[in-house]
């Protein structure tokens, strides 16, 4: 009997182990068939499972990522005191000891990294967005990029002067931080009459209390596949606010590739009917095309730089002075954690996928132009 038990116990770990490659399978091989997993995943189960995780989550009205999060340190400080201990009790047996531990930790690696592929990370083979919305994305030029980027500082310069600011002069949320996150779900409820991908019931988006900690890894905001949750750095400068919250949900909708997410953030941004919606979606996009042109037209740059406002430039200063003070060894670590991350949920370009944002408001920019003519 014993025999018996100690055979299905085993039987049990070698399933576990096996997690791992299965989930590397599925998701590289599911990488072969975007059509499947728009239709029955991203568009069905998946999207059905983050509403119901969504859901629940949202009960509590603080994130509960972060009882998570705490929860896991705490474990895990107990799991590496325990083994110690061991190693100290059991001289005589320190392999075993040693082979128990890293056994256990794999097969909890597993458990994890399987849940993360089948609740979330297939959003990852989707169809990309530019498909889904039928844009035309190629053939883009940088006299294209620089008309793209006049036309949104003239539309940022319009609107800071309808958005409230402080005493320093710098652009802040007059109805609060908070009332933000409330605020963001009627931009997306314009959004989604054009694109029925993006509808659906979730979860309020969440501010972290422990918002400074999000500022040192350098994270705006950050969604979590395990709890369904937009989670919002609430510390950073309130012209990012707005367009974070927007990218985050974006996320929670099943669009998981960062530069997707961006525009998407943007698109609800300028949709929402708060202004200072409007402003904070308008300045993020126009940093992304900027940085943008920086790269392949230096001069033409300098001359379009010229064209900020004294308001937007105030703006732009506050958000750089925040950032910079959070600037570190653990900033870098993150930031490099997070690019591993990108490449091996196969975004090649890593942390620089960010930019290819600029593509799809490079073809916003045509369709508008088009669409003004035609008038």
């Amino acid at each position: 009997m014993e025999l018996k038990f100690k055979r299905q116990g085993m039987i049990k770990k070698i399933i576990l182990i096996m997690l791992i490659p299965c989930g590397l399978i599925l998701f590289y091989g599911t990488s072969y068939t975007p059509d499947l997993i728009e239709k029955y995943y991203s568009q069905f189960i998946g999207k059905k499972f983050i509403q119901v995780l969504s859901y629940i989550s949202g009960i509590l009205p603080i994130s509960f990522m972060e009882f998570l999060v705490i929860g896991l340190i705490l474990y895990i400080l107990y799991k590496l005191y325990s083994f110690v201990y061991s190693l100290i009790k059991n001289k005589g047996k320190r392999k075993k000891v040693v082979a128990d531990f890293m056994k256990e930790v794999f097969i909890k690696v597993s458990i994890i990294y399987f849940i993360f592929v089948a609740g979330w990370s297939l959003n990852y083979n989707r169809y990309p967005f530019s498909k889904i919305a039928g844009y035309d994305t190629h053939s883009v030029n940088i006299e294209e990029l620089s008309q793209v980027c006049e036309s949104l500082i003239n539309q940022t310069n319009e609107l800071r002067l309808k958005v409230k600011e402080d005493g320093n002069g710098v652009m802040y949320l007059s109805d609060g931080k908070k009332n933000a996150l409330n605020a963001a779900q009627n931009g997306y409820d314009v959004l989604m009459k054009q694109y029925p991908e993006l509808n659906g019931s979730y979860g309020t988006p969440k501010g972290v209390l422990f918002s400074k900690f999000m500022s040192l890894q350098g994270l705006g905001g950050i969604y979590c596949p395990f709890t369904g949750e937009a989670n919002i750095n609430m510390d950073m400068p309130d012209s990012s606010i707005p367009f974070v919250i927007c990218h985050e949900m974006a996320h929670q909708r099943g669009f998981a590739r960062e530069d997707e997410a961006n525009f998407i953030g943007y698109l609800a941004s300028i949709n929402n009917p708060r202004i200072d919606f409007k402003y904070s979606g308008s300045i993020s996009a126009l940093n992304y095309a900027m940085n943008a042109l920086y790269e392949h037209d230096k001069a033409k740059f300098k001359i379009l730089r010229g064209k900020f406002s004294d308001e937007l430039n105030r703006d732009f200063k506050a958000r750089s002075v925040y950032w910079q003070g959070y600037e570190g060894v653990v900033n870098k670590v993150s930031n490099a954690a997070n690019n591993t991350y990108l490449k091996v949920n196969r975004q090649k370009d890593g942390v620089e996928s960010y930019g290819r944002m600029v593509d799809l408001l490079i073809y916003q920019y045509r369709q508008n132009k088009l669409l003004n003519n035609s008038k």
